[in-house]
C-alpha cells in the first residue's frame, strides 16, 4: 500500500485553512456539474455557483484572520469562526445559506474546545484523540444547527446528507482521519439515496445539488486531513429512484410523508416569484418574530447566524414585504432580490415559461466604488458590481455580473489595481462558458469613465477594446483620502487624520489635519494635486465627489482649473455612498 502523506492529525488553524482552500477548489471543479443538477427547491441552475461564492467569501475571511494575527498564528477556533463568518456574510442562495450555518455549528464546538487547556499534550496521541472527538461533536452540531435554521426541513436534501455525515463520524475511531473518512463515506451514500426521498429528484434522475456540494466540502476535509483526494461523488443516483411520484420522505420523528405537497409548492407553476436575501443586524427575539412573519409570506425560509448578525433567505411573491419585515426587525443591508423568470440567471418555471432572450452582442461590466458611480455607469449601459470599503468583490461576483450582462462579448473594467488578478480569473472563467471577454486594466473609476466615453458598440470588438484601453491609459488618476494612522509614505510621514493626495496610486501630497472648516484643507490639497497633474498638460478634468463632500468644493476646484489652466474643461459627478472622498481624472 502507498504510504500516507504526513499531514496534521490534529485540529489546528493550518488544517482549517487548508480545508477552506481545498473546499473552494473542489467546488470550483464541481460548480458546473452541481448547477446542472439543481432542480430543488427551484430549478434555477445556480446552486454550484452559490456554494462557490459562499466558500470564496469564507476563504477570504480565513486569509484575513491569518494576516491579522501575524507573526503569530490564529487558533483553530479563530480560523473556524472566520470561515463561518465569511460564509455568513457572503452566503448566496438557499444552499449557501445552509452551508454557512453548517460551518457556524462546527465553529461553535471548536470554540468551546479551544477554551480547554491542551498545554499538557499539544501534539501527542491524547490531543489527537481529543480533537477527533471534538470533530465528531462539530459535525453533529453542524447538522443540528442547519435543521434549526430551516423553517420546514425536508429530507432528501443537504440536511439529510449532513446528518448522515454526523452519524458516520459517530462510529469512527478516535483519530481525525478515521472521523472524516467515515463522515465522507456516509454522506456520499446518503447523497446517492436522495432521489428515493424527494420525488422531484427522482423524476429528474439526479441527486440533491446542495447535498452534492456538501459532499465536495467533506471530500476536501478528507484531503486536508489525509493528503489524499477521495473518489468524487456521482452527479446522478446510483440506484433506481422508483416510480415517478411515489417517493417518500422520512421525517425526523420517524413518520413517513409524501413529498408531493412539498414539490407542488416549490416546483409548480404557483411558486414564489422572488428570492430575497439580506444580512440583518437584530436581536434574537426580533429574529424569532421575523421568522414567523416571513414564514407567512413565502417558503424556502432559512435564517442563519447569531450574536446580532443574521443572514436571511426566503422565496416570496412580495419582495418589498420581505424587506420591510427585516426593517421592522433590525437593520437589513446587502439586500439582493432575484426574480425567478426568463431573461435573468434563473429559468421560468412550469407553464409560465417564456422564450429565453437572445444575448446582446456586446456589454460592459465594471466595478464601481460608489452608488452614484453605479448609476452613472448604468446610464451608460454598463452592468455594475459595487465595491464597498474593505470589501472588494470576489471573482465569482464578477462572473455573475458577466452572466447578468448576457452578451456574447464583454469588456471588463476592474477600476482598481488590486482587482486585476481577481478580474483576470473571472474573465478566464467566463471564457470557458463561451463568452468573449476583454479585460482592460483600469486602476480607477475615472479611467473607466474615460473608457466608457469612447465605447462604440457598433465597432469591431478588437477596435472598440483598443480605443477604450487607449482612453483609459491616457487618463491619470488621483484620490483624496484621510490617513487612518501615522505612517511613512512616499511624500514623508503622515499623521492620523491628515488629508492625503494620491496620484497614480502613490501618496504625492500630505495636507494638514482638517481644522474647524475641513473644506479648506480638502480644497488646498486637491488644488496641489490638480496643479501637479496638469503640469504635464491635459484637456479634461473629471471630479467625483463623495457623499460627505459639499458642492462648494467642486465649485472652488472648477474655478481654479478655469483660472489657472487655460482650455481645460471640468466635469463633476457625485460618487454617492461608499465612494472615495474625491477622485480626480486628467485626460
Amino acid at each position: 500500500m502507498p504510504k500516507e502523506r504526513q499531514v496534521p492529525q490534529i485540529l489546528d488553524a493550518a488544517l482549517v485553512r487548508a480545508w477552506c482552500a481545498l473546499s473552494l477548489d473542489a467546488l470550483g471543479r464541481a460548480r458546473e456539474e452541481i448547477d446542472a443538477i439543481n432542480v430543488y427547491p427551484v430549478a434555477d441552475g445556480d446552486t454550484g455557483t452559490n456554494l462557490y461564492l459562499t466558500l470564496e467569501s469564507a476563504a477570504q475571511a480565513v486569509e484575513a484572520a491569518f494576516a491579522g494575527h501575524e507573526p503569530e498564528l490564529p487558533s483553530a477556533a479563530q480560523a473556524a469562526r472566520a470561515m463561518a463568518h465569511g460564509a455568513l456574510i457572503g452566503a448566496r442562495g438557499n444552499s449557501g445559506t445552509i452551508l454557512a450555518q453548517l460551518l457556524r455549528g462546527m465553529a461553535e464546538v471548536l470554540a468551546a474546545e479551544d477554551a480547554r487547556d491542551t498545554a499538557d499534550d499539544p501534539v501527542g496521541p491524547a490531543r489527537a484523540a481529543r480533537d477527533a472527538r471534538a470533530l465528531r461533536r462539530a459535525l453533529r452540531r453542524a447538522a443540528e444547527s442547519a435543521y434549526e435554521a430551516v423553517a420546514h426541513p425536508v429530507e432528501g436534501t443537504v440536511l439529510t446528507v449532513a446528518t448522515a455525515a454526523a452519524d458516520g463520524a459517530a462510529g469512527a475511531a478516535d483519530d481525525c482521519r478515521s472521523v472524516v473518512r467515515a463522515a465522507y463515506r456516509s454522506a456520499r451514500t446518503a447523497l446517492e439515496a436522495t432521489p428515493r426521498q424527494l420525488a422531484v429528484l427522482g423524476r429528474a434522475g439526479v441527486v440533491d445539488a446542495g447535498g452534492r456540494g456538501l459532499v465536495a466540502v467533506l471530500g476536501a476535509l478528507v484531503e486536508a486531513c489525509t493528503g489524499e483526494r477521495p473518489a468524487p461523488a456521482l452527479p446522478g443516483p446510483s440506484g433506481s429512484p422508483g416510480p415517478a411520484g411515489s417517493a417518500e420522505q422520512v421525517e425526523p420523528d420517524g413518520s413517513v410523508e409524501s413529498v408531493e405537497s412539498v414539490e407542488e409548492c416549490e416546483d409548480g407553476v404557483g411558486g414564489p416569484a422572488y428570492e430575497v436575501i439580506y444580512l440583518l443586524e437584530a436581536t434574537d427575539p426580533a429574529v424569532e418574530r421575523l421568522r414567523a412573519r416571513l414564514d407567512g409570506l413565502g417558503d424556502s425560509l432559512v435564517v442563519v447566524g447569531g450574536d446580532g448578525l443574521w443572514n436571511v433567505h426566503v422565496h416570496v411573491d412580495d419582495a418589498g414585504a420581505a424587506v420591510e419585515a427585516g426593517v421592522e426587525a433590525g437593520r437589513p443591508y446587502r439586500i439582493r432580490i432575484t426574480h425567478f423568470g426568463a431573461g435573468d440567471a434563473h429559468t421560468a418555471r412550469g407553464g409560465d415559461a417564456r422564450p429565453v432572450r437572445e444575448p446582446a452582442q456586446r456589454a460592459i461590466v465594471a466595478v464601481v466604488p460608489g452608488e452614484g458611480l453605479a448609476g452613472l455607469y448604468g446610464e451608460a449601459g454598463a452592468t455594475t458590481v459595487l465595491a464597498r470599503p474593505g470589501e472588494p468583490p470576489a471573482s465569482g461576483e464578477l462572473v455573475q455580473a458577466i452572466r447578468r450582462a448576457h452578451a456574447r462579448e464583454v469588456v471588463l473594467l476592474p477600476n482598481d489595481a488590486e482587482l486585476r488578478h481577481t478580474a483576470a480569473a473571472a474573465a478566464e472563467q467566463a471564457r470557458t462558458e463561451g463568452v468573449r471577454v476583454a479585460l482592460i486594466p483600469t486602476r480607477s473609476a475615472v479611467q473607466g469613465i474615460a473608457a466608457l466615453a469612447v465605447h462604440e458598440p457598433g465597432r469591431r470588438f478588437d477596435e472598440d477594446v483598443v480605443s477604450m484601453t487607449s482612453a483609459a491609459g491616457a487618463t491619470r488618476y488621483a484620490e483624496l483620502a484621510v490617513a487612518e494612522r501615522q505612517s511613512w509614505t512616499t511624500a514623508g510621514i503622515c499623521q492620523a487624520g491628515d488629508v492625503l493626495g494620491l496620484i497614480d496610486g502613490d501618496v504625492a501630497v500630505i495636507g494638514a489635519t482638517p481644522g474647524p472648516d475641513a473644506t479648506d484643507t480638502l480644497v488646498e490639497t486637491a488644488v496641489t494635486v490638480l496643479d501637479r497633474m496638469l503640469a504635464a498638460g491635459g484637456e479634461m478634468v473629471t471630479l467625483v465627489l463623495g457623499d460627505e463632500v459639499p458642492d462648494r468644493v467642486a465649485d472652488l476646484l472648477e474655478r481654479h482649473v478655469r483660472d489657472a489652466h487655460l482650455a481645460v474643461d471640468t466635469v463633476v459627478y457625485r460618487g454617492g455612498r461608499h465612494a472615495a472622498l474625491l477622485l480626480v481624472g486628467v485626460e
